[in-house]
């Protein structure tokens, strides 16, 4: 059954990008958009509802650190390697004095894939972080959503506890 439910949670994460990215954005999805909308639904959805839960708020944690980290590097200098570096170590500092070492890989993923991305097009590179937190939101509701469904269902018909 998990493996159906995941099945089913990509493949929403997927059509809900590829149809509601066009609409407010005037434009088709970006494969990047797409991929990370997919990899935040299949990161939150785990084996119980709590876990889902704590799996989400620790995506869009890092995420959020993320996003506040290359807004500011993007609007004052463009997205290089050496930015890249400098901005996951400010991020894994900034995890470590939260004391949130546990995100620190979130955090550094994140930061490469918007500052890499960013430099590809470099006149429109401060836009990278607002979607990618909105491919993050989206993927983070759709998966844990998706899974509580999922949950609610099969403890429905199983008549068990719902975990």
């Amino acid at each position: 059954m998990h493996a159906v439910n995941l099945a089913i949670t990509t493949f929403i994460a997927y059509a809900l990008t590829t149809s509601v990215t066009p609409l407010l954005t005037q434009r088709p999805a970006q494969p990047v958009g797409i991929l990370w909308t997919v990899i935040s639904a299949v990161f939150v959805f785990r084996d119980t509802r709590e876990h889902s839960l704590s799996a989400g708020s620790s995506r869009l944690f890092a995420t959020c650190v993320s996003f506040a980290l290359c807004l500011v590097y993007l609007l004052l200098f463009p997205a290089n390697p050496l930015g890249m570096a400098i901005v996951i170590a400010i991020g894994t500092l900034l995890m470590t004095l939260a004391n949130r070492r546990d995100e620190i890989g979130l955090l550094a993923i994140t930061t490469a894939v918007v500052l890499i991305v960013a430099a590809e097009n470099p006149q429109t590179s401060w836009q990278q972080p607002f979607l990618r937190l909105a491919d993050t939101v989206a993927g983070v509701t759709v998966g844990i959503a998706c899974k509580w469904i999922a949950s609610f269902v099969f403890f429905r018909v199983s008549g068990q506890q719902a975990r």
